[in-house]
């Protein structure tokens, strides 16, 4: 949606910004939503660190040249110049900014966005905690020198506390000490650390929801005095509405099932398909931030307010909906180079979905790159399958469980909002309808993280239909298979068969011969 002016656009106008985690996911989206329509803002400094050899300036050009900017490049190219890369990594002393850029950003920033994270749940618990909770720290610092701060905005996660069934938008007591978490951390060896990360994360499932918790208790230890606001996103997935319909940038959570389900090497998946999946579209997310920044700005509340970007409560949708249109529009517009057939199923019970995994997807991959080997080809399907089972493994404590995110709050600060910037900055997610999400949300999985250009869905349905009949074919031959089998091991039951068949013979024979009669 074009800009048009309202209280938060015009907040901007002349406003500097500075933005950790914007080559990420929600960076991304946040970025060019500022661009899209705050378009008098006056810069924005994105933290980047050089990686691969690549140094921050072409690391920016790799980000503009996303899809998600061509609207920008078009319409307002000349607002991609206000985009400026501060050399700078979370993980190091004063964020690893050198004391010139640390001036610029101390004397002209006014609004800070603080989305680098690590967000893989299996993360060692050493960098996880460098740049989970060191990280905010660090900005923190940072933040308490800038002489314009208006408003400091954390992205959290509503996992942080997903040792409580009931969360409100409340900060939470947590027994671990941030400062003793780090020093611990700092002086173990890594390999004592790993064998002792389960009891130091005792209660969280994961490193990631950890480090996050403590990151929120180390603002309300340093934050005294900040402009601190936290956001706590759900399971963030493709966008909505904008920058485009269905657009997503990575494997991360249900995109990752949605591809590998596509792609049919993904049959089975421990999930109570009873329980509410709480996805929450990464605009949604986007247009929050930036209105919880205006309000904090504008009107100085007490203390941390905190903001669930949730739909649980608002707007559920649950796993059985998601495996029931995600299967429809799988079939509707299938992936290319599929490896079998898209099938399979939510199991609620763990033994049978081991079984499954063993019968279903990995004898499957062994037989597969076995024949490879055979035929001189590549064998690749163990290894998709491992990585498959160890990204889904991740994932079952989230669709085994279920939540209660209250948001007060975010419904509270949509009344507070002028009737443009509900339209602009919209995250209303009761007007969601997830039928058509879940189809674009598919057809964005296919486009932009599978590389499948739109042209490609004929053959790729030409091939989903040899796929079916090569599926119906192998379970024709296995359910044969497994009927001879116990023929063979059996003698009565080989006896009745055999009857069975003679009988069926004798009545094809006789109503062939009235046949003829007549």
């Amino acid at each position: 949606m074009a800009s048009t002016s309202s209280p938060i656009s015009d907040f901007f106008r002349g406003r500097h910004v500075l933005i950790t985690g914007g080559t990420g996911f929600m960076g991304k989206v946040l970025v060019e939503k500022l661009l899209h329509s705050c378009p008098n803002i006056a810069c924005i400094y994105l933290l980047i660190r050089p990686k691969q050899g690549h140094d921050v300036k072409s690391r920016l050009d790799q980000l503009l040249n996303a899809a998600i900017f061509d609207w920008v490049r078009k319409n307002q190219p000349e607002s991609l110049k206000k985009l400026v890369p501060i050399n700078g990594d979370v993980t190091k002393f004063e964020l690893g900014i050198s004391p010139l850029d640390q001036k610029t950003l101390i004397d002209n920033v006014s609004i800070v966005f603080h989305s680098a994270a690590t967000v893989k749940f299996d993360e060692a618990l050493k960098l996880s905690v460098a740049m989970n909770l060191l990280g905010t720290k660090r900005l923190v610092q940072l933040s308490k020198r800038m002489t314009k701060l208006e408003a400091f905005v954390h992205v959290s996660t509503a996992y942080c506390n997903c040792n409580r069934q009931d969360v409100e938008e409340h900060l939470y007591p947590i027994p671990a000490d941030p400062e003793q978490i780090i020093q611990c951390v700092d002086c173990l060896d890594e390999n004592l650390l790993e064998s002792i990360t389960p009891k130091i994360i005792k209660g969280w499932p994961n490193t990631y929801t950890f480090t996050k918790a403590l990151a929120e208790k180390m603002l309300l230890l340093l934050g005294d005095g900040l402009p601190i606001v936290i956001v706590r996103p759900s399971i963030v997935t493709a966008s909505w509405r904008e920058p485009i319909l269905g657009w997503v940038d990575n494997l991360n959570g249900p995109t990752g099932l949605l591809a590998g389900a596509g792609k049919g090497v993904l049959r089975t998946l421990l999930c109570h398909k009873d329980l509410i999946a709480d996805l929450v579209p990464v605009d949604i997310c986007i247009n929050l931030l930036i209105s919880a920044a205006w309000y904090t700005a504008t009107n100085r509340p007490k203390g941390i307010e905190i903001y669930h970007c949730t739909s649980g409560t608002t707007n559920p949708i649950y796993w059985k909906d998601i495996e029931r249109l995600g299967h429809e529009f799988i079939l509707e517009n299938p992936f290319s180079d599929i490896l079998w057939y898209p099938g399979g199923s939510f199991k609620s019970n763990r033994v049978v979905n081991y079984l499954c995994v063993a019968a279903f997807q990995m004898a499957p991959a062994y037989i597969i790159d076995a024949l490879a080997k055979i035929t001189g080809r590549q064998p690749r399907l163990v290894r998709i399958h491992k990585r498959l089972q160890k990204a889904v493994s991740c994932l079952e404590f989230f669709t085994t469980h279920e939540w209660n995110f209250k948001n007060t709050n975010v419904q509270k600060l949509f009344t507070e909002l002028d009737p443009n910037d509900q339209k602009t900055f919209y995250f209303d997610v009761s007007q969601l309808e997830w039928r058509s999400y879940i189809e674009s949300y598919i057809w964005g999985t296919r486009q932009f993280v599978l590389k499948d250009h739109p042209s490609t869905v004929p053959n790729a349905k030409l091939r989903l239909r040899r796929m079916y009949y090569l599926h119906r074919t192998s379970q024709m031959v296995f359910v044969v298979l497994a009927i001879r089998y116990i023929l063979l091991g059996n003698k009565s039951i080989r006896r009745f068969w055999y009857s069975a068949l003679c009988f069926l013979i004798r009545c094809i024979s006789n109503a062939t011969s009235s046949l003829r009669l007549v």
